[in-house]
This record gives C-alpha cells, sequence and structure tokens, in this order.
C-alpha cells in the first residue's frame, strides 16, 4: 500500500520546467553563466553515521533502530509535512518494462531543487501515469528542514526494508534523495537472485563485437570518468548504480546522470563538462561568483560539487541493448604499491571486491576525505550483512565467466606533493582500459599478491606505473615496500576473516 501524502498542498509530478521554477524561487540558488542553476545545500556530502535501517527489516546488526524508534520519527515527519507544501516526483528506477520498479520521491517545496534533480534521473513514469494508481515500490520522504534530535548533527536517514520506504531528516544535501531509493533497491535485487553494484557501464566495440565492461568504485575512484572516456567509439550505459544478474545480465538504474564537478576540465572529461554547462543541468555546492562565473576548481566550501543532467546528453549506447557483461573493473584510488592494473582469478575477483579499497574523498564527507578505506563491494548502500555480497559475487561469477581486473586511479610510489610517486593520469587509465578489451597486455605473475600484472601494455611505456616494485627498486625502498607487502596482506586477511559466513575461498584467495 502506497505511503500516504498529506500536506497543505500537493502537486504531484511537475513538470521539469515547474520545478525549475521553484529552485529559482529558493533564497540559496542562483543562475550560472551557462543559464543552468545552483543551489549552495548546507550539507555538503552524504551522512553515513547519521543513516540507520529498521533492526527488523535486515540481517545486519550495524547501525539500526528499532522498529518503535522508526514508528516515532515517521510521526513527527508526517506531522511536520502536514503543515508544508510538499512537491511528489514519481518515475522508474531502471529502464527494462519487465525488471524496472516504481519509485516516487515526496519532499518540501522549499527545496524543490532536489525534487528537480531527481526528476532527470527516474525513468518518466509515462503517459499512462495517474498518481492516484501509482503504487511505488520504493518512496523516500524527505525532510531538509526537520531536525531529529540524538542523532549525529540532528540528521537522520531512517530505511525500513519491509515496507520500503526511507525517511530523510535535516538534510539538503540532493545523494540523500538519490541513495535513498537506491539502497531499497539494492535489496529488491538481491531479492530477485542478483546483486547492485555501485558501478558505470560502457559498451566498447572491439572488431565487430561489442563489449561491456562495468566499472566498481567507491564515490571519487574515477568511477564516472572511466565509464564516460572514450576508447574505440565507447558508448556509456550507465555511471552509477546497475543490476548484475546470473548470466551476465545487466540492467540500468537512472536515466540521468549526478556526477562530481571538481576540476571538471573539457580537455579531460569533455564528456561531462559539455553536459555539465547545459541550461537544464542541476548544480549543487559548485562555486559560482556574483556574476555567475563558475569556479570547478574552488574548494573554498567544498571539492564535492555535483552535477545532474539527463543522460540523453551524452549519447549513450542504448539501455536495452546491452550485450552480457565480459570485463568487471574494480578502481582503486590508491596511493603506494597498487599497479597500474591487475587481472585477478575467480576467488581473488571476489575478494578485490570485497575490500572495496580506495583513498577517500570528499564524496564521503569530512570524515573519509584523504583516509584510506575498505568498503565492502565499494557500495556503502547495501542494506544487508556484508557477506552477502561476496557470496552472491561468487555465485554469478559462476554463472558467467568475467574477466576481472583490479585498476589503480590513483597514485604509485606516494601521495600527493611527494615527488617522489608518479601519478596514474586519465590517458593512463583509458589505455588501459582499450588495452584490456582488446587483449592486448602482456602479463607476468606478481610474486607479492598472486595475481598478475603487466609486463607490456600499448600507450603505457613507463614500466613503473604497471609494477610499482620496480619504482621503489629504483628509489632504494625496498624496505619500505616489502612491509606494505606483509602489512596488506596480514590487514586483508583479517579485513575478509571479519565478514562471518563469507565464503572461504575469498578469504583463502589473499596470499
Amino acid at each position: 500500500m502506497a505511503y500516504e501524502v498529506k500536506a497543505r498542498s500537493v502537486e504531484w509530478n511537475p513538470t521539469a520546467a515547474r520545478l525549475r521554477e521553484l529552485t529559482e524561487k529558493m533564497p540559496n540558488s542562483r543562475l550560472t553563466e551557462f543559464g543552468n542553476v545552483v543551489v549552495k545545500a548546507r550539507v555538503d556530502s552524504r551522512s553515513a553515521k547519521s543513516t540507520y535501517i529498521v533492526e527488523d527489516s535486515t540481517n545486519t546488526t550495524k547501525q539500526t533502530i528499532t522498529r518503535a524508534e522508526y514508528d516515532r520519527v515517521a510521526t513527527a515527519q508526517d506531522a511536520h509535512l502536514a503543515g508544508q507544501d510538499v512537491v511528489v516526483v514519481d518515475g522508474y528506477i531502471g529502464s527494462d518494462p519487465a525488471f524496472r520498479t516504481k519509485a516516487r520521491l515526496v519532499i518540501e517545496a522549499a527545496n524543490a531543487n532536489i525534487a528537480g534533480m531527481q526528476k532527470q534521473l527516474y525513468y518518466p513514469a509515462g503517459e499512462d501515469y495517474d498518481p492516484a494508481t501509482w503504487d511505488p515500490d520504493t518512496t523516500v520522504v524527505y525532510t531538509p528542514n526537520l531536525p531529529m534530535g540524538g542523532y549525529p548533527n540532528d540528521r537522520l536517514i531512517a530505511v525500513d526494508l519491509n515496507a520500503n520506504i526511507t525517511r530523510v531528516f535535516n538534510s539538503d544535501y540532493f545523494g540523500e534523495s538519490k541513495k535513498g531509493g537506491l539502497r531499497m533497491w539494492n535489496n529488491i535485487v538481491y531479492e530477485r537472485g542478483g546483486l547492485s553494484l555501485h558501478a558505470g557501464c560502457k559498451v566498447i566495440p572491439v572488431g565487430g563485437d561489442n563489449k561491456t565492461v562495468l566499472i566498481v568504485g567507491l564515490s571519487g575512484t574515477g568511477k564516472t570518468t572511466t565509464t564516460f572516456t572514450t576508447q574505440l567509439g565507447s558508448k556509456p550505459v550507465q555511471d552509477d548504480f546497475l543490476a548484475l544478474m546470473p548470466e551476465g545480465r545487466v540492467y540500468t538504474t537512472e536515466n540521468g546522470c549526478f556526477a562530481k564537478t571538481f576540476g571538471l576540465d573539457p580537455k579531460f572529461e569533455p564528456t561531462i563538462y559539455n553536459a555539465t554547462v547545459k541550461p537544464d543541468a542541476y548544480l549543487e555546492n559548485v562555486s559560482v561568483d556574483a556574476d555567475g562565473k563558475v569556479d570547478f576548481f574552488d574548494t573554498s566550501y567544498t571539492k564535492n560539487g555535483r552535477t545532474t543532467w539527463p543522460f540523453k546528453y551524452v549519447d549513450p549506447w542504448p539501455a536495452d541493448q546491452v550485450e552480457p557483461a565480459e570485463f568487471l573493473l574494480i578502481l582503486n584510488r590508491n596511493e603506494n604499491i597498487v599497479p597500474g592494473v591487475a587481472r585477478l582469478d575467480r576467488a581473488q575477483a571476489a575478494a578485490y571486491f570485497m575490500l572495496g579499497e580506495t583513498t577517500g574523498t570528499s564524496a564521503g564527507g569530512k570524515d573519509e576525505e584523504g583516509r584510506f578505506l575498505r568498503v565492502p563491494g565499494t557500495n556503502p548502500f547495501f542494506p544487508r550483512d556484508m557477506a552477502d555480497m561476496g557470496n552472491r559475487m561468487l555465485e554469478l561469477l559462476d554463472s558467467r565467466e568475467l574477466k576481472v581486473f583490479v585498476l589503480n586511479t590513483g597514485r604509485v610510489g606516494g601521495g600527493e606533493g611527494d615527488d617522489r610517486a608518479k601519478k596514474v593520469t586519465i590517458p593512463h587509465s583509458s589505455a588501459i582500459v582499450q588495452a584490456i578489451v582488446e587483449d592486448t597486455i602482456e602479463w607476468e605473475d606478481d610474486p607479492d599478491f598472486g595475481y598478475e600484472i603487466a609486463s607490456s601494455l600499448p600507450g603505457i611505456d613507463d614500466l613503473e606505473i604497471l609494477q610499482p616494485r620496480r619504482l621503489y627498486e629504483r628509489q632504494g625502498r625496498m624496505k619500505e615496500y616489502d612491509a606494505m607487502v606483509e602489512r596488506l596482506k596480514a590487514e586483508r586477511r583479517e579485513y575478509l576473516s571479519s565478514f562471518a559466513g563469507l565464503d572461504e575461498a575469498i578469504v583463502k584467495s589473499i596470499g
């Protein structure tokens, strides 16, 4: 039964033009030089520490609340909404009629930019849409202006997977709307026998065949950049979330893109840049001066500036014409001894998927930025026991042989500012992706970690990018290198062993 919307006034599925009109009336909005609108939100990233799942709706034991507590906050939210003007946005998560789910966002009209951004990401409800009969599979009820005391920063994201309703309190960051629906969709996909991936997807034509490539990565690892960078006339399919089903079948989620804008440069990311500067793109927390001049490099407020725009702006591959996945790339924005690319066997693939290693960025807030992270499946929005992800991945790899690789999108030999280190650039990553799908990499066994590393790769002449051991040897840093190898192995084994019920083969694959 659909959540009953009770408010002072309700606008049902307003047009994009109407939502833009409401957004321009917001006191914290401004028109930019591109003719689009930017909103400076109070909150500049997702609020992981304020996110709780109702304990009787999940098998996880971490960060849960009781059913009674959920009912209490739900009552408070409904009472608040009763005195507010509200907009409701309805649409689909997913494009395939046989797989898609109905979605709904209920939000205070005072924060119409969130509704406008979400409308760009939902697939449209269709010509026969009737709000009276629309029975959503997932609902996000969003009150950016209602604090919830007793929770971090008086902020709460309460998730009920039984009713598939997420309630957001006291955050005006758009990501809570987007991730709110997708978190619940994660659980729906799992119950259907698949696995939701925090991943992009692209199709690369190779020798008359269309190769489907999945790109898994935590926010800020270069997932969107890798998805949109062109190799051999490739086209993007999806940039953030998708479903991987048995036999490699892939289903999309969103009809638009939610991309980071920090450092956005038309020279290196022309596709994303050209979509971002279109008049009906939305910008959030992007630096704009009094004259509307946009600065994608200004970090005085946050590095986590964001944009949404319709996927049609990037000439995507048709979502209903995607062949089963053949390649899975796991992105790791590292700064030490992870090679530019490593090839994994089946068990290693599930292990590195579960390790989800990266250096955190502003996308995860100040608590994550710059820290070394391990996030299972690179999916902080998976609302179940994390061992479920690794075991399901192993099952899916048995149903379809995927070629799986780890790609370092950061640096080797040290962090930013360390003149001994080398950056893995966007052109490096693009050359790696092309070489993977064309099968032009020569491989050799890595003596330290048991995976395979590249001994030759077209487009990359610097072997130290491909084999960090060489860099450390040349610089006389082998003691540091060896210590790091032993530390990483021990930490990885300990981390994977912490997931009760995780298939033993996954743990043992780490040397």
